[in-house]
């Protein structure tokens, strides 16, 4: 355990050059006093490790020190060739590139450890779309990702969801792909803004730089996002009662935030099993088909408008085949 964390604490070391005994041990979760130590075993098997006093003091490796460390895992070296998603990388111009940095690493690997990254390819296959929706292969998306690695300023010529369009300068923050749809997040006159690459009608790189906010969270900013984005796709709420069977039928039928939703809100099962639970919906009105696929699994309690339509196509259903059979 201790060898493992003297490996990370070096490489911290030199990835990041100045690092603090707080940082290290936030890092590594463990207390600043075994810090202290790691360091003086580093020190005392030959690293050229030293520390900088002062409010910016820190720990440094003296420059152009630089270690070689084969001891990968099996598991280390497995799981990098999980990392990366071929058809991505492709996308994003880098197919080649993600090829011939996992041969390199393959052919620098013990045959052992060879033989285990071999086989999570054989086996496994990252697939990022949802079901039932094509793959997007957005045209524009090598020149949006070359702006967002370079820090270059793009002028965006693109269609809103209302199909009106729109002239945007933006620079780019950063490329996330979410459900086989790819998406710029970029700054625009101060603000971060999402765009969906694929509304992206033609753009012109302004070979003009910029400055990447140093705080900026791609990850972070994406979480966040999603949440807002989320609440306003779904501004309404229904009180619903489901079956055991109905429970079941909630991610498939209503997506994953509704899911989320049961699990959060559901009350303690009745006898027969039967749970009562707040879901999101877009709209009263198209709510009423999203709850008839359920059956006699689900039962709306609230909003009364939604219950009253409900009961109104049910009848209105219950005419149209009775009247069919009647004239069988």
């Amino acid at each position: 355990m201790r060898a493992s964390r003297l490996v990370s604490t070096l490489l911290l070391l030199q990835t990041r050059g100045r690092v603090t005994a707080e940082e290290l041990a936030a890092e590594l979760e463990v207390s600043v006093r075994t810090v202290y130590r790691d360091i003086e075993a580093l020190s005392s098997a030959g690293v050229p490790v030293y520390a900088e006093r002062g409010p910016h003091g820190g720990y440094r490796i003296l420059g152009g020190y630089r270690t070689r460390l084969t001891g990968l895992t099996s598991a280390e070296a497995e799981s990098l060739f999980l990392a990366g998603l071929p058809g991505p990388a492709a996308e994003l111009g880098l197919g080649a590139v993600l090829g011939a940095a996992q041969l390199k690493l393959l052919a620098a690997l013990p045959e052992p450890l060879r033989e285990g990254a071999g086989r999570i390819q054989e086996r496994f296959h990252l697939h990022a779309p949802g079901w039932f929706r094509e793959i997007e292969r957005p045209a524009r998306l090598a020149p949006i990702a070359d702006a967002v690695w370079g820090q270059r300023r793009l002028r965006l010529y693109y269609r809103r969801w209302d199909d009106s369009e729109v002239t945007r300068e933006v620079c780019p923050l950063g490329l996330v792909l979410n459900g086989g749809s790819w998406y710029l997040v970029a700054d625009s006159a101060g603000t971060a803004r999402t765009y969906r690459v694929a509304r992206v009608l033609s753009l012109e790189s302004l070979d003009e730089g910029f400055e990447r906010p140093a705080e900026f969270d791609l990850a972070g900013y994406w979480a966040d996002w999603s949440e807002r984005f989320a609440r306003r796709l779904y501004p309404a709420h229904a009180v619903v009662r489901l079956s055991p069977f109905g429970q079941s039928l909630v991610g498939f039928y209503l997506g994953p935030i509704a899911a989320r939703a049961l699990a959060e809100t559901a009350t303690e099962p009745d006898a027969a099993g039967w749970v009562r639970c707040t879901l999101p919906v877009e709209s009263v009105r198209h709510a009423v088909g999203e709850f008839l696929r359920f059956g006699m699994d689900a039962e709306v309690l609230e909003p009364e408008e939604l219950r009253a339509l409900l009961a109104d196509r049910i009848g209105s259903l219950a005419t149209v085949y009775g009247a069919a059979g009647g004239k069988g």
